[in-house]
């Protein structure tokens, strides 16, 4: 199976420096220039399915990549980590060690746990070793997601803050499992 992890385009907020959890903001231009400038880097490659959060910056970016050539399937499993009280708030406000450290797992001001986010992307990536192990699957997904999948790929020890992956929008990973 291979794995081809996607963050969505740039929004509003990503411009303006806010933290969006899953408030359902669309791309902005920018952000869908970024998709466009990304399925050209990608036009040659072939995907036999596509999996999006269901939130829609990530559908529509799966929409600009794909078009109609690939399903897009919507999983809730891959939507972005619940911000809380946090969300819409500048980043400075987001004490990144505190909410990425695995052992400390907290969920201060209503922020989803970050064990919940890999138990979730972890029961996806089961899934579809199971369904899809010989298939060549695009994933469009969020910052929070496509580090937890990173790290569960890679096989990465799960112990103090996991900041160590930088993913910019529309970044695009390769993984061959």
């Amino acid at each position: 199976m291979k794995l081809c992890l996607v963050r969505h385009g740039k929004t509003v907020f990503n411009t303006l420096g806010k933290m969006q959890g899953r408030e359902n903001i669309p791309l902005s231009d920018e952000g869908r220039k970024e998709c466009l400038e990304l399925k050209q880097r990608i036009s040659n490659n072939h995907y036999d399915i596509c999996f999006s959060s269901p939130l829609l910056r990530a559908i529509e970016t799966a929409v600009i990549l794909v078009g109609d050539k690939v399903e897009i399937y919507p999983d809730s499993r891959l939507t972005e980590r619940e911000l809380g009280e946090l969300e819409g708030h500048f980043r400075e406000d987001y004490d990144v060690d505190k909410y990425w450290d695995y052992n400390l797992n907290s969920g201060d001001e209503g922020v989803e746990k970050i064990q919940d986010i890999f138990k979730r992307c972890n029961d996806f990536l089961n899934y579809l070793k199971q369904k899809y192990k010989d298939e060549v699957i695009l994933i469009v997904a969020h910052n929070a997601t496509i580090k937890a999948l990173y790290h569960i790929i890679n096989n990465t020890k799960l112990d103090g803050v996991l900041t160590n992956i930088k993913v910019d929008n529309c970044c695009y990973f390769e993984f061959d499992i």
